[in-house]
């Protein structure tokens, strides 16, 4: 199934993004930088000594004997140069830890903050599995690279550019002998390269279709098992799974042939030295104190090469991890600027037509207009557009033609921040957030005090259930919490809405859920808060309907009725119909 992903950044906007953080932080980064510095800088000290040693063993040797004294030189330099390696390799991962993590969590704080505010029909589009696969797996492998790999490759890189300048410092030719692998590694980045970027890109993607299968299934199970489509939905998660699980094999196999190739790079830069070094000896260009340590520089690079490629998978692989957050962080911030009302909360829908999908329109020519405090219900059959006609009120869908007006200025030119302030919507789909009570309605106002919220709880019918809470507003809800019923679901959403006091409100079914039981309290609750505010309330109970300043009927995407209950009874005409099935008439 093909979805409308969100975007991937480019490896550059990925790193500028990346540098715009670090250089918040230059004491850790410099640090850091020089801590690896130094352990390379140690690393090569070995070698050398050991070199050393050999000259000095050699020499005594044709003197017939030496002086013990002669070793103590590069001894002690092997082990100031292992002490201060260690130190410097202990404070570099912690500064490297000061300055990343800090970085990790900013970015993903960006990019939970930009998915929380991405329209609803962008992140439909993009599906949940894309979002919680970028804000979870990914977050998860860029975590595990800082903790382990992007270290263990900084400390081989530097190994790797200090031998290099060690084998120079002995001897140039040895150097050159050194650099005549260099081609064989090469080879093998210019294989691997090109083919493990698409690879784990892909990879990504095919573990946010698993997500997105996965969740979708455990989501609709009673609604699956209802209509005996069992087999179909685990066909789905297995065909997504057998996807990432292929991608998974592809990237090791990918692996294990790079390896080869740097392995056989490594014999032919072993053998090199080790010739070199010799016709170097015996023409008395070099010591052979100075072959074995250019013959101990090469053969130190095996390690660093090997770490390379060891973590070059975790390094590809958070790389690619890296672009996805960075394409959401990088999608405009959302602006938060609120702006008053020019005049009073009109809202109009002037010729709406909308297609969720292109060339199957939900929506026709849609004229309605909402005078200030009043309330209109719109009812009509499943399928109808009243949800619609509720998204583009509240804007959050844009109508694909037509022009949506409050207070006589389009929506769209208002900004989201004004828009957010001025308008609020509540669903059947209420949520409950993990926490207390009190942090569940301050949401909607942070600075209410407690009297605020219980006032906005008296005005929807709650403020009762809540005092006989254990701990009343602090209460903790929500998962492993105090469990609420629909009802009281329901009537917390509202409350929310009383708090932020917004201009206009529109109902989308909001009390659908709640069951015949306390139904009616909850149309109460909902009259009061809509109460001297411009509201749309989509009805799905026709007693809304009733006690509405206006009632519009959709049909197929149409308005074919619009006037008061009482008027539309009397017309005889679809409403009249659905009103008299149900009253019983």
């Amino acid at each position: 199934m093909s979805r409308n992903l969100l975007p991937v950044a480019t490896g550059r906007d990925t790193t500028r993004l990346l540098a715009q953080h670090f250089r918040r932080r230059p004491a850790a980064v410099t640090l850091a930088v020089l801590g690896f510095l130094t352990t390379g800088a140690a690393g090569i000290v070995a070698p050398r000594a050991l070199g050393e040693i050999v000259d000095v063993v050699q020499t005594g040797a044709e003197r017939g004997g030496g002086e013990a004294s002669d070793l103590a030189g590069p001894v002690i330099a092997i082990v100031i140069a292992s002490v201060v390696g260690a130190i410097a390799a202990a404070v570099a991962v912690a500064a490297l830890a000061q300055a990343t993590i800090p970085v990790l969590a900013e970015l993903r704080e960006t990019v939970l903050d930009r998915a929380l505010h991405l329209d609803a029909g962008r992140l439909e589009e993009a599906g949940t599995g894309d979002v919680m696969a970028r804000v979870g797996d990914d977050v998860r492998t860029v975590t595990d690279s800082l903790d382990e790999a992007v270290p263990l490759l900084l400390t081989s890189l530097m190994a790797i550019a200090f031998t290099a300048g060690g084998l120079f410092a002995l001897d140039w030719r040895l150097g050159l002998a050194g650099l005549l692998a260099v081609p064989g590694y090469v080879g093998a980045l210019r294989w691997y390269l090109p083919r493990s970027g698409p690879v784990y890109r892909a990879e990504r993607i095919a573990q946010g279709e698993r997500a997105e299968s996965l969740m979708a299934t455990l989501e609709h199970a009673p609604t699956i098992r209802a209509f005996s489509r069992e087999t179909q939905a685990v066909g789905e998660i297995e065909r997504t799974s057998s996807d990432a699980r292929g991608l998974a094999i592809k990237t090791f196999w990918m692996l294990m042939r790079y390896g080869a190739r740097t392995n056989r790079a490594e014999c032919i830069g072993v053998l090199i030295i080790l010739v070199a070094g010799f016709l170097m000896v015996r023409g008395d260009v070099v010591t052979i104190g100075a072959a074995t340590a250019a013959a101990l520089y090469f053969h130190r690079l095996f390690n660093p090469i090997g770490g390379v490629l060891n973590v070059f998978d975790d390094v590809q692989s958070s790389g690619a991890s890296l672009t996805r957050l960075a394409g959401v962080a990088l999608l405009p911030a959302h602006d938060e600027r609120s702006e008053p009302l020019a005049g009073e909360a009109r809202l109009e829908l002037l010729g709406v037509g909308h297609e969720w999908e292109p060339g199957t329109p939900v929506l026709h020519e849609v004229d309605l207009v909402v005078e200030p405090g009043e309330r209109v219900a719109i009812v009509g059959a499943s399928g109808a557009g009243k949800s619609t006609v509720a998204s583009i009120a509240s804007g959050i869908t844009t109508p694909t033609s037509g022009r949506t007006l409050l207070a006589g200025r389009p929506i769209d030119e208002l900004g989201p921040g004004t828009v957010r302030h001025h308008v609020a919507v509540v669903s059947q789909e209420v949520h409950v957030l993990t926490g207390t009570l009190r942090d569940n309605l301050t949401l909607a106002a942070p600075d209410a005090s407690d009297e605020d919220l219980v006032s906005a709880l008296e005005v929807v019918a709650a403020a009762r259930w809540v005092a006989a809470l254990p701990d009343r507003l602090d209460t903790r809800v929500g998962s492993f919490g105090h469990a609420l019923t629909s009802a009281q679901a329901q009537q917390l959403a509202l409350a929310r809405i009383v708090l932020r006091d917004p201009a206009v409100v529109v109902l989308d079914e909001a009390t659908a859920e709640a069951g015949s039981a306390g139904a009616r309290e909850l149309e109460v609750a909902a009259a009061n808060v809509v109460r001297g505010r411009t509201a749309i309330v989509i009805a799905h109970r026709l007693t809304q309907a009733q006690t509405a300043d206006r009632v519009v009927v959709m049909d197929h995407g149409r308005i074919v009725e619009l006037g008061t209950h009482d008027e539309l009874v009397a017309a005889g005409g679809r409403y009249a119909t659905l009103w008299n099935a149900w009253s019983g008439v």
